[in-house]
């Protein structure tokens, strides 16, 4: 129904921000990652949208990224998996560490997340990771090398792992001895295979 909201940032709770357009303000459920990403109260802001209607309910969703609006949709065609499920995997975690977790069968990562448990978690996997195939993951996260390790592919992977939730000791077992010259996204698909096989 609504593409996007343009209009004034007045008011943020915990769970929305509302964004005033032509006299009206628009109560916008989001993300944690939008709702710090967003400029100072008072300032011009556009949401990329979704309306989500069910009975009595007509509850408006916003999101600074068609991205994460994109991985919003795709969990709520999850079985059992509402818009307050969506937006807790979405604020536990970025798009690309989401992406991660489908295509590597990461239901560890998920399940730390409130709300998700193992079958939720489990489904979302089955049912996303086709969906998830055609995603391009990002080379590097733009994450500091691990501490007390030298810098390279397997440093960044590390850390990356541990932002996703993993101990340093289980990200570097889980990595073993893998050549340096393989990329920082191969190392982390690698890694996270092992690791959910482990759960």
């Amino acid at each position: 129904m609504f593409y996007s909201i343009r209009g004034t940032y007045v008011h943020a709770e915990e769970n929305f921000a509302v964004i005033e357009c032509g006299g009206v303000g628009y109560k916008c459920y989001t993300t944690l990652s939008t709702l710090s990403a967003l400029p100072k109260v008072g300032s011009q802001v556009m949401l990329y949208t979704h309306v989500y209607v069910k009975e009595d309910i007509f509850d408006i969703f916003g999101f600074l990224t068609r991205q994460e609006l994109s991985y919003f949709r795709m969990l709520l065609g999850v079985s059992g998996i509402g818009p307050k499920a969506a937006l807790a995997v979405l604020s536990e975690m970025t798009p690309e560490k989401f992406a991660l977790c489908v295509i590597a069968n990461d239901v560890k990562s998920l399940t730390k997340v409130s709300g998700i448990g193992p079958k939720s978690a489990g489904r979302i996997v089955l049912e996303l990771k086709d969906k998830m195939k055609s995603v391009e993951l990002p080379d590097s996260f733009d994450l500091p090398a691990a501490p007390q390790m030298e810098s390279g592919n397997v440093a960044e992977a590390i850390s990356a792992l541990v932002v996703l939730g993993y101990s340093q000791s289980e990200a570097a077992q889980a990595l073993g001895k893998q050549d340096e010259t393989r990329s920082v996204q191969e190392l982390i698909k690698h890694a996270l295979k092992q690791l959910a096989g482990k759960a």
